[in-house]
């Protein structure tokens, strides 16, 4: 069928270039012979480029042997751009240092084939060795106040020697992009924690170092045990591995952020079953398929793309767009929509958005938009450490001058003496640890209450949330169809009814069936057994029980016996508008009764909101499900702002509104089609029994879907947050008594300078005080 696609040789007896062939990929000429890839397909050698090209190839020879590649639109590949988490307005083509906090730039959409955060990976293999070393480093230099004294086994010298061994593979090696953020810092004058942690690791190793070198210099009065002059080297390699911790675990949170986007990406399938010009059928990349192409949806697939049914009938769970628990029927001219599910049966679709332009690829751009929104309260140290830096080098500069001039002999070393103290007393180790310390400790607390937190930011906006936006199905009801009304005909019973529509449904996976079923076992009617059982496509099922004709389905199977003025109209109606989904038996030809399937509200749920709503908050229901049904939920639960028919767009859009309203909202949600909007909102909350997309879209997870969790996490969240001040609180105000006493305030009264091992033990007394704060947060009452 297909030519060799080869240029024509030369004539015999010229020199000649090697023989040639165009790859069927890129259309690039291929010289024979040196190697290059080749495949041979129907009897036919193709020849390749590349490798890729090879691979791509033998995933679909039509697509490109046909020409229809050739009919692909000519896009140009989406750039992959970098941003700061913490400085969102930064967007570079090219990773690299945040010109800003100088934190790592990271993807602004994450893709199904990103690997482990390359950042986390190197601080974690950097803290393994500060932390392996930096122990040791503590029993040689703290030894004699453990009860262990270390110095005098091996001599003051050598004690010193070995704590330098130790400290500069931490300091020259692991903290080097400590030193890169913080030489950034000073060159583009956004001075943050990365200046002060630069400086303070700097002058403790600096002045430790010329102390082991060079001791002679120091004056005898600063010399110490051994007659030489204490080191800091502790202090330096303490400072380091601290800060690791706390970058380890706030790098873990902010990784789990991707997650919700490669959820997403995950829904649909990586191939699609395409139907060939020749009838044949053939699982195509989900690339190569282009609008008009026609496919096969089997039973138990994902839609590949979206697109419109042209042949055969099914039931599709579109829960994912609705939040809807019910199938919805498809049949010839329906839409379909890319990553929803084929329950049963079995369509062919042409297609007709593809690629960036399916509804999954939006609501991934609408999940992605929303994320890099978000602040985290470690900002928060940073917008201190622009004014606080500066000032503490400032500090340490006059200090050293005004020891210089006014000092007693030797006054370079006692000028020297204090800016090093000054320093490093003013490291912040505590400030890398107040926020990421604080959140360990709460999410521990909140795994115990049911409530599962990602990270300080969703804590401290569900904190400050004045505005909750909240999903029907799933959230404030059940999310799993139940037995509703069971509405028998003049000369039927109820029971039989129910026990005949589920003989009928008995052999059914569909919910509707399910609850049906399952409704019959509660009230301990006996299963009997259907026979001669077909089904009727957008109408319902019928069959044979106990010698009886059934058929059991919609209005449109009913209709011939369902009149306009029939009470049992009126009842579905009724039932309808409450939200039910009402299936009809009709017995011999006649309409026996109705069955009614129905989504429960919680029980819990109309307290909560009554709660919410004395606390002064705005609560927003927005569902997928049609006014009259979301109008009867809100009704019975008091809710008055009734937001129906929404798509995923619109909640992300609702949600949008709300904030440009100035609001903190929190929206609360369970479904793919709520993930837009969870991370839109200030904090998302997903129901522990919802998807995958909405628990990593969430920035808090109540773990058994319990609303009154909601009640328990805004008073976690409070409590952290207040911590969390508290701790920023403790990590600078030391500084303000610290930083002057360090400089020589005391000098005129006492006779002496603060040495350097009280700053450095005053630095590790501010870690210690954050971290025993934070632990408090094991007890608070949730």
């Amino acid at each position: 069928m297909f030519d060799r696609l080869f240029d024509a040789a030369a004539p015999s007896g010229e020199t000649s270039d090697p023989p040639t062939a165009i790859d069927p990929v890129c259309g690039m000429t291929v010289k024979l012979g040196i190697g290059k890839p080749t495949l041979s397909h129907e009897g036919v050698d193709y020849h390749f480029c590349n490798p890729k090209c090879r691979v791509r190839f033998a995933a679909d020879p039509w697509f490109y042997l046909s020409g229809h590649s050739k009919n692909k639109p000519k896009q140009a590949k989406a750039a992959v751009q970098y941003t700061c988490p913490m400085d969102p307005e930064i967007i570079r083509a090219e990773p690299g240092a945040c010109p800003i906090c100088g934190m790592a730039l990271e993807p602004m959409t994450p893709s199904a084939e990103d690997g482990p955060n390359p950042e986390l990976i190197d601080f974690t293999r950097r803290f393994q060795v500060s932390a392996t070393l930096t122990l040791p480093l503590l029993v040689v230099a703290m030894g004699p106040m453990l009860g262990l004294p270390v110095r005098d086994w091996v001599g003051e010298r050598l004690a010193a020697i070995v704590e330098l061994a130790l400290a500069a593979p931490v300091v020259l090696w692991a903290a080097k992009p400590f030193f890169e953020r913080g030489w950034a810092s000073l060159r583009t004058g956004h001075y943050n924690m990365w200046t002060l942690i630069m400086l303070g690791v700097s002058a403790a190793f600096a002045y430790s170092l010329v102390a082991v070198v060079a001791p002679q210099i120091f004056p005898h009065d600063v010399a110490g045990h051994g007659g030489l002059p204490p080191v800091y080297f502790e202090a330096a390699a303490v400072i380091v591995t601290l800060v690791f911790l706390g970058q380890i675990l706030e790098l873990k949170a902010r990784a789990k952020t991707g997650d919700a986007i490669r959820a997403l990406i995950g829904l649909a399938p990586k191939t699609a079953r395409r139907i060939q010009p020749d009838g044949s059928e053939f699982d195509a990349p989900l690339e190569n398929i282009l609008p008009g192409d026609k496919l096969r949806v089997r039973p138990g697939e994902a839609a590949p793309v979206d697109g419109v049914v042209i042949e055969g009938r099914s039931s599709v769970d579109e829960s994912m767009l609705t939040g809807e628990p019910i199938p919805v029927d498809k049949e010839p001219g329906s839409t379909v929509t890319g990553g929803t599910v084929n329950r049963s049966g079995t369509f062919v679709m042409t297609a007709s958005n593809v690629g960036a332009d399916t509804l999954l690829s939006r609501i991934v751009a609408l999940v992605a938009e929303a994320q890099r929104s978000r602040a985290p309260i470690q900002k928060l140290a940073d917008r201190v450490s622009a004014w606080f830096a500066p000032t503490v080098v400032a500090v340490a500069a006059v200090a050293f001058c005004a020891w210089l001039i006014y000092g007693p002999s030797p006054s370079l070393i006692y000028a020297l003496i204090a800016a090093v103290s000054v320093l490093i007393i003013a490291c912040p180790c505590a400030l890398g640890l107040a926020a990421p310390m604080s959140v360990m400790i709460a999410a521990g607390r909140g795994a115990a209450a049911g409530v599962l937190v990602r990270d300080a930011a969703s804590l401290e906006a569900l904190a400050a949330a004045n505005c909750l936006v909240i999903d029907k199905t799933g959230t404030l009801t059940q999310g799993r169809p139940a037995l509703g009304d069971v509405v028998a005909n003049t000369g039927f019973d109820a029971d039989r009814i129910l026990q005949l529509a589920a003989a009928l449904e008995a052999g059914s996976e569909h919910p509707i069936a399910s609850a049906i079923v399952k409704g019959a076992e509660a009230r301990g009617l006996a299963r009997l057994a259907a026979t001669d059982f077909s089904s009727l496509a957008g109408k319902g099922v019928t069959g044979q029980v106990e010698g009886q004709a059934l058929g059991l389905g919609n209005a449109a199977l009913a209709g011939e016996y369902l009149g306009k003025d029939d009470p049992l109209a009126k009842i579905a109606d009724d039932l309808a508008g409450k939200g039910d989904t009402v299936v009809f038996l009709v017995v011999e030809r006649r309409l026996a009764g109705l069955v009614s399937v129905r989504d429960p509200i919680k029980p819990e749920a109309a307290e909560m909101i009554r709660r919410l709503e004395a606390e002064g908050m705005r609560v927003v229901m927005a569902t997928g499900d049609s006014l009259p049904a979301a109008r009867y939920v809100a009704a019975a639960l008091g809710i008055k702002d009734v937001r129906a028919g929404q798509s995923p767009e619109d909640k992300k859009a609702l949600v949008d509104a709300l904030r440009a309203e100035g609001l903190i909202v929190a929206m609360a949600g369970d479904g793919v089609n709520d993930a837009p909007a969870l991370a839109a909102a200030h904090v998302g909350l997903a129901m522990g029994a919802g998807s995958d997309v909405a628990l990593k879209s969430a920035g808090v997870t109540l773990v058994k879907g319990d609303l009154a969790a909601f009640g328990r996490a805004r008073r976690l969240a409070r409590a952290t947050l207040a911590n969390i001040r508290q701790n920023l609180f403790f990590a600078f105000a030391y500084n303000a008594v610290g930083v002057p006493l360090a400089a020589g305030l005391l000098y005129p009264f006492t006779g002496s300078l603060l040495s350097p091992m009280a700053a450095a033990a005053a630095m590790s007394l501010s870690s210690v005080s954050v971290i025993g704060n934070a632990l408090r947060l094991k007890r608070t009452p949730v």
